[in-house]
């Protein structure tokens, strides 16, 4: 399938998941499995109705792999920042990454609360909304706002923070420049629906992504957890590692 077309489909998906949300009455927590939410089940439901007739791979967060022997495989969280969504905080995702042999080749990542989508194909750059974007370019981590996820064990330097709920979205914030760093001060929380999207979004802007502990994060299985972090530069980020360690 080309790139193009893994683009489009990434868009469908996207789109039919809103629709399903916004016929739901109920976001709140299924009573499945800790941390579940109803709105979780619901776009896992749509994102596979779409994936599964375009004969991928697919890998959710709700419902695991499927067809991994496939040549393309779509890491998909249905509802990235499910939390933020169940409470009508408007930070909250559909994160799609198609993959490929030679790794990630298309992302889309839309904010379901505000419609503004990101996305990015191998090697042809990264857009919102359709317009290039690129990184704020900050070197300096006591210069920079970073974003957050988990409880830090102190100040790390930066200038300020954000603690915004929604991985996916703050990957994204990095590489459109709205943020200058994605700090996961948690150990291993994150899987493959978590990053992947944004990872491809920001590596397509300028950006830098990396685990923390330098593993490596094109892992495609649903028990494979990571602790991503980003920055706008090398600079930025050699900082951020330092920091860290």
């Amino acid at each position: 399938m080309r790139a193009e077309d893994l683009l489009v489909l990434l868009h469908d998906t996207a789109t039919n998941v809103r629709g399903a949300l916004d016929g739901l009455a109920d976001w709140g927590l299924a009573g499945t499995r800790a941390g579940q939410y109803r709105c979780d089940l619901a776009a896992d439901d749509a994102a596979l109705a779409v994936l599964e007739r375009a004969h991928v791979g697919v890998l959710s967060e709700e419902s695991g792999l499927r067809f991994g022997d496939r040549p393309v495989v779509v890491v998909v969280d249905p509802v990235d920042g499910s939390t933020n969504a169940a409470a009508g905080l408007p930070w909250y995702a559909t994160s799609l990454c198609a993959v490929d042999g030679d790794g990630p080749v298309v992302a889309v990542v839309v904010n379901q609360a505000t419609g503004v989508r990101y996305e990015a194909i191998r090697g042809e750059g990264a857009r919102v909304d359709g317009v290039a974007v690129q990184t704020s370019g900050c070197t300096r981590l006591d210069e920079a706002v970073v974003g957050l996820s988990g409880l830090p064990v102190r100040n790390l330097g930066w200038w300020q923070f954000r603690a915004l709920g929604a991985s996916a979205l703050d990957l994204c914030a990095v590489a459109s420049g709205a943020l200058d760093a994605f700090i996961d001060c948690s150990v291993d929380a994150h899987g493959p629906w978590d990053y992947l999207g944004g990872l491809l979004v920001c590596h397509e802007a300028g950006a830098l992504v990396r685990d923390a502990q330098d593993r490596p994060l094109l892992d495609i299985g649903h028990g494979v957890r990571r602790t991503p972090i980003a920055a706008a530069t090398p600079a930025l980020l050699g900082e951020i590692s330092a920091a860290m360690n």
